[in-house]
């Protein structure tokens, strides 16, 4: 479908499986003045900045069926959101004192990524009629949770990891201590973000955001999946709902909730936000089958990160439940409904969207 491209940035700084029919067939159920309102590209170098986005796929999507239908760059459309991104978390992390606990979140958050949860927010809001800037203070906060959520888990009591994004981890560099209270610190900050910096909506639409975002981080979104999934290591009778549940919750929660946050600021009514929501769940889930597949299938060059830790661990995955051609037709599945979400909205708006799940389904690394 695509080409891969390399691009560098450098820059200032629910529905279930069922285990197996009995034809073998895996089943799907269909998922029922502030820096940022500047966009800007950034104008000098400082450390702890340089950017990858790596593999993103040189997306054309046709919009109507007319002789010379209108294309959608996704290169451009990334590399140009990934730059507002970058500035912006930038500007947000300050190196003040004390020195170490900042330095210890530049190096996470700035060390590199594709950004593709403060984009696909940024993306949302914009399918509503919002613009970037409304939605930038909200980005920038699931980027910092996410980011804090991987320091966490690459530490040795969890999944004992040494490489992240092709750079030695948080707690290699600044020991145990500091890249705890750094990803504690980024997840106060998260939230500081969108409460302060939100502006050209209401305080309902803020307050709507703030509540979404913790219920994706909390206890029934990303740590309830984190902690099944912590204590079913090596657990021979984790099934395909088991494992959905914890991918649901780990990485799509806060995938979804990404969406919808931008959909809640773009000015999406209710049914609007429940079709987003659906879509999110869709590619969210879809992240992790093609995680798992590539953590299987590719080097640790080519992912920037340990392969082959989930097999190490014994960890249940879909390759190791189903298989990889299996665990590829159930992606295929996902990114097909992830897009028929999008179906009725405004196909020029929507087409970021449909190029993200395109992208995900087909990424390398």
């Amino acid at each position: 479908m695509a080409s891969v491209m390399n691009l560098s940035i450098t820059h200032f700084c629910s529905s279930h499986l069922k285990q197996k029919s009995p034809s073998n067939k895996l089943v799907f159920h269909g998922l029922n003045s502030n820096p940022f309102l500047k966009s800007k590209p950034p104008q000098n170098v400082i450390p702890y900045s340089s950017m990858s986005i790596s593999s993103f796929h040189t997306t054309k999507i046709a919009m109507d069926s007319s002789p010379k239908p209108p294309t959608f760059d996704f290169k451009s459309y990334m590399l140009e959101k990934a730059i507002s991104v970058n500035k912006a978390l930038d500007a947000s992390v300050s190196l003040q004192e004390p020195v170490k606990i900042h330095e210890s979140m530049r190096y996470s958050l700035l060390a590199g990524g594709k950004r593709v949860r403060p984009i696909l927010s940024i993306a949302a809001c914009e399918l509503f009629g919002g613009h970037e800037a409304v939605a930038m203070p909200s980005a920038c906060a699931v980027e910092m949770i996410h980011t804090m959520s991987l320091m966490h888990d690459d530490l040795p009591f969890m999944d004992n990891d040494d490489l992240r994004r092709g750079k030695p981890t948080n707690h290699k560099v600044y020991g145990e201590s500091v890249a705890v209270l750094a990803g504690d610190a980024m997840l106060a900050l998260a939230f500081h973000l969108v409460a302060t910096e939100t502006s050209g909506v209401s305080s309902s639409q803020v307050v709507r955001v703030i509540v979404e975002l913790a219920k994706a981080i909390g206890a029934e979104g990303l740590v309830a999946g984190q902690i099944v999934d912590v204590c079913s290591e090596g657990d021979p009778n984790l099934g395909l709902k088991d494992l959905e549940f914890i991918h649901r919750s780990k990485t799509a929660a806060l995938l979804e909730g990404s969406v919808v946050m931008g959909a809640i600021l773009g000015g999406a009514n209710d049914e609007e936000v429940e079709k987003v929501r659906k879509y999110a769940r869709c590619i969210g889930l879809l992240f992790q089958v093609v995680d798992d597949i590539l953590d299987v299938t590719k080097s640790s060059k080519e992912l920037g990160k340990t392969a082959g830790k989930d097999l190490v661990a014994d960890k249940t995955t879909y390759p190791k439940l189903i298989g990889i051609e299996k665990s590829r037709e159930f992606s295929d599945e996902l990114k097909r409904e992830a897009v028929d979400q999008l179906a009725g909205f405004n196909s020029d708006k929507a087409a970021p969207l449909i190029a993200m799940a395109n992208y995900i389904a087909n990424r390398d690394n």
